[in-house]
């Protein structure tokens, strides 16, 4: 008879409890805020300090705020003798309502702001395709996005098919923040692949002058490209030619993000391993069969946060376009500040908030969309 093996289990193990999910509330707070003694002290003093200003911030921005009226008198306190000249509690969100349509629109005519919403809806409507990674035709989306809508947006807002002409200094406020941003996104990614291609090139003299724009470039402030570009562009026009203003911070903004991109997409092309080149090179393939198939594409997956950094601190920077006489968000704000029925002491405040938080909505999705798009083509990073 076979001796009877001892160290086989004859009993069942209970079952054991399952385990805590980390997708309840409880297991978030638990996982990120109660994991360690240190954390359980951080979080103690961030609810302190959230102690402390929440209260009032809820109150000034809300609570106490002013919301609708016609003038400065709205966001006084009222008291029994009338308003009190030193009254003032809450934002004046008052101001923001009344001035919104010029911060939105900036000085455009009242009866032709029907084309700027139009334009708006075309461009909500092509970007949104673009930014679906599983809808279909991405090239005419493309297309259509990048070189069709630029022609038609610039047409329908400045004059053509038939419409009368809105000079450029007419147009202000979020308008030329998301024209500018738009036009220099979609000119820095491609020029600055170009340059970064370019800085590592074989060739000496494509080498020198991409190296040398690159660092030129990076190596001043945009104030100082702004002003190269409103004085200086128009000296290598021919006699009695002349560049609009918004053209010219158009090709400001758009030339500065380009050197920035292009440091960023360098740092991608030298991340890929040299076995990549070497395999591409084994298959025959030409040069910019070999950039464009096997390295670009690896390259940009890589350094896709650097390149939502730019793209956000390029949003940010349009504001600096007001140097030139061009009123963006936050340009257009600042001069409805020396509006004397809107004079308080809370107006600046609640201006700067308002633009503030719309500058904020936008980096933000743009972060958010980066972060999805890290996931979707899961580049191998820690999140």
């Amino acid at each position: 008879m076979a001796k009877e093996l001892s160290y086989v289990r004859q009993d069942m193990l209970a079952p054991l409890p399952a385990p805590t999910s980390d997708g309840s509330i409880g297991g978030w707070i638990r996982k990120n805020l109660l994991a360690t003694p240190k954390d359980v002290v951080l979080t103690l003093i961030g609810l302190g300090v959230l102690a402390l200003i929440l209260p009032g911030a809820l109150n000034f921005l809300f609570l106490d705020a002013a919301w609708f009226g016609a003038d400065r008198a709205v966001c006084a306190t009222i008291a029994q003798g009338g308003v009190q000249p030193d009254g003032w509690k809450g934002a004046c969100w008052a101001f923001v309502e009344s001035r919104f349509s010029q911060f939105i629109f900036g000085r455009y005519p009242l009866e032709e702001r029907w084309r700027v919403i139009l334009v708006g809806v075309m461009f909500v409507a092509l970007l949104v395709p673009m930014l679906i990674p599983k809808a279909p035709r991405k090239g005419l989306n493309a297309v259509l996005l990048f070189i069709v809508f630029p022609i038609v947006a610039f047409f329908l807002l400045h004059g053509g098919f038939g419409l009368s002409e809105v000079e450029t200094p007419l147009w202000g406020g979020l308008m030329v923040t998301l024209i500018l941003s738009f036009v220099g996104i979609a000119v820095s990614l491609p020029l600055g692949i170009l340059l970064a291609l370019g800085r590592r090139s074989d060739m000496p003299v494509i080498k020198m002058i991409c190296v040398v724009f690159i660092e030129v470039v990076r190596g001043v402030p945009l104030i100082t490209v702004l002003f190269m570009a409103n004085v200086m562009l128009p000296l290598f026009m021919p006699t009695g030619w002349t560049i609009d203003n918004f053209l010219r911070a158009l090709v400001g903004v758009s030339l500065f993000a380009s050197a920035y991109m292009a440091e960023v997409v360098r740092g991608g092309l030298q991340a890929i391993p040299k076995g990549q080149y070497e395999g591409a090179d084994s298959l025959g393939l030409s040069y910019w069969q070999k950039t464009r198939l096997i390295i670009l594409p690896q390259a940009i997956k890589l350094v896709i946060p650097g390149i939502v950094n730019t793209f956000i601190g390029l949003f940010k920077d349009t504001s600096l376009v007001s140097i030139i006489g061009m009123f963006d968000l936050l340009g257009i704000v600042r001069l409805n500040f020396t509006d004397a029925s809107w004079a308080t002491p809370v107006t600046p405040l609640t201006g700067l908030i308002f633009a503030g938080f719309v500058f904020w909505i936008f980096c933000f999705g743009m972060s958010r969309y980066s972060a999805f798009m890290e996931r979707h083509l899961d580049t191998g990073h820690k999140r």
